[in-house]
């Protein structure tokens, strides 16, 4: 397999939490723990894309943001910058159910001529669970600095790949933003 580095997107300013998101509990360890370990079997370079020393804890690289508020298109652009890997598994710190298994899926189903590799489901498509390449850093600048910072508009600039799961694994891309989703995350698990 190829050499893949592992960024997680800790940043935002998690305002319907309340909290920084990554650290939110779920069964007994914080959301980041949960992330951590269905990535690493598949990559021990792992690193988080913070602001906050929220994070100093873990033993994991820690970058900032090049660019500040710039949303997941800013998280994503200092991730890439400082990745040594041209293959980049870009994960979203609020995705507490995601498995290794399909992480690994993602990475087997993407193909070398796209850019991006991200899930879609019936309902949506998943862009801050996706495999993204070094090749669009030009254009994740240009997106910032026309402050044009829509996941949506990202994906419609590169050469992307959605990859479906329609079975019940796409519960698995559930993000948790606000205390009546955790609530509720913690009554169904």
């Amino acid at each position: 397999m190829k050499k893949v580095t592992i960024s997680i997107l800790c940043g935002g300013k998690s305002s319907r939490m309340q909290s920084e998101k990554g650290l939110v509990f779920f069964q007994g360890k914080p959301f980041i723990e949960h992330i951590i370990a269905a990535a690493l079997p598949i990559s021990k370079e792992i690193q988080l894309v913070t602001n906050t020393s929220a994070y100093d804890y873990l033993s994991y690289s820690k970058i900032k943001d090049i660019e500040l508020d710039k949303g997941p298109v800013g998280g994503i652009y200092s991730a890439l910058v400082h990745s040594e890997s041209q293959m980049n598994l870009i994960l979203s710190c609020d995705i507490p159910l995601i498995s290794t298994e399909i992480l690994q899926e993602l990475i087997a189903k993407h193909q070398a001529e796209f850019e991006v590799s991200v899930f879609s489901d019936t309902n949506k498509i998943h862009p801050l669970i996706g495999i993204y390449s070094k090749k669009i850093i030009p254009v994740l600048q240009k997106a910032i600095e026309d402050n044009d910072l829509k996941m949506m508009r990202l994906l419609e600039k590169v050469k992307h790949q959605l990859i479906e799961v329609t079975d019940e694994r796409s519960g698995q891309f559930r993000n948790v933003n606000s205390p009546a989703e955790l609530k509720e995350l913690n009554i169904q698990n």
